[in-house]
């Protein structure tokens, strides 16, 4: 009887959504949902890998790729994979594969939520009303600025950025973008404007990063880029915590260089309580949520099994990351 492959999941995922690969590998999985796998069990289980489903979370680098000789797929449960060496697993004839498309209108949503929440002080206000602060109505309590007519500039304008773009059009925003090359399709159908990095930083009202992470883009977000923006500006970024230096942002916040920051992402993560970005009350602070909802999150799984499957079973699969 020939030996099925043997495939390691890094997290717990839906049991439902590894059919494909159930039906010909022997699966193993890491059993906790929040707590990552350690790096000693991960490379353990790569030496003895054929496929590997990976979080954000899992560094797979040249000395883990050196020390699994039968893998070959990784799958990683998010459009990124700054965590993985491509270069490094392409040498090695390793296939990496990522889930972009399906998570584009759910991270769409929690990024436009995010700007609405920080723009119109939601978790302030909610805060407030918890905490027994609420006596009476002023014309001025908790009063947070518009989204509707405003600038709207999008730093990333792929199809997480374009779906941004598409509901800022339901507020009558005047959108902005900033991108490695022309989307003519968003300009076209959504009215986008093409601008230059240093433009977008002036004349936005709302600035939203959702660029990948790079060479090019990590700490992007410096002192002097926050100086150019508006005093009134909001800073959103639901892409890479690393695209920002989180010092320069906190001393723009406090200083009252920007008006406020909504963040999906940090540089590092988790973050603890203590973190001096939320001492501050103009800024919304989320777990990581950008692509997660239950429909979506499942969707994914789903992708990220039948990329592994197909790769083990020879065939090409569906969402390939090229070198």
């Amino acid at each position: 009887m020939t030996k099925k492959p043997y495939v390691f999941i890094t997290r717990k995922v839906p049991d439902e959504t590894l059919a494909p690969l159930k039906e010909i590998a022997e699966i193993h999985s890491w059993t906790e949902e929040e707590i990552p796998v350690p790096r000693e069990t991960l490379l353990e289980e790569a030496k003895k890998a054929d496929g590997l489903f990976t979080m954000l979370s899992d560094k797979i680098d040249t000395k883990l790729l050196d020390h699994a000789p039968n893998l070959k797929v990784v799958a990683n449960l998010a459009v990124g994979y700054d965590n993985i060496d491509i270069a490094a697993a392409t040498e090695k004839g390793v296939v990496v594969c990522n889930t972009p498309d399906v998570l584009t209108d759910t991270t769409a949503d929690l990024t436009f939520a995010l700007l609405m929440a920080t723009a119109r002080r939601i978790v302030e206000a909610a805060d407030y009303v918890k905490e027994g602060k609420w006596q009476n109505w002023a014309p001025l309590l908790m009063a947070g600025s518009d989204i509707h007519h405003k600038t709207i500039g999008i730093v990333g304008m792929g199809r997480i950025g374009s779906a941004v773009a598409k509901r800022a059009t339901g507020f009558d925003m005047n959108i902005l973008y900033y991108n490695r090359s022309r989307n003519e399709t968003a300009e076209k159908q959504l009215g986008a404007k093409y601008v230059s990095f240093h433009t977008l930083l002036e004349q936005s009202d709302y600035i939203v990063c959702l660029a990948p992470l790079t060479k090019e883009t990590e700490n992007l977000f410096t002192s002097e880029v926050f100086h150019k923006m508006k005093r009134s500006a909001i800073f959103i970024n639901a892409s890479r915590g690393a695209v920002v230096d989180e010092t320069a942002l906190q001393r723009a916040l406090e200083e009252g260089v920007i008006s406020g920051a909504g963040l999906d992402v940090f540089k590092e993560e988790p973050i603890s309580s203590e973190h001096p970005l939320l001492r501050l009350k103009n800024v919304v602070a989320l777990p990581h949520i950008g692509s997660s909802s239950m429909e979506t999150r499942k969707e994914m799984c789903e992708l990220v099994s039948r990329n592994i499957a197909n790769v083990l079973c020879g065939k090409k699969p569906e969402t390939v990351v090229e070198a």
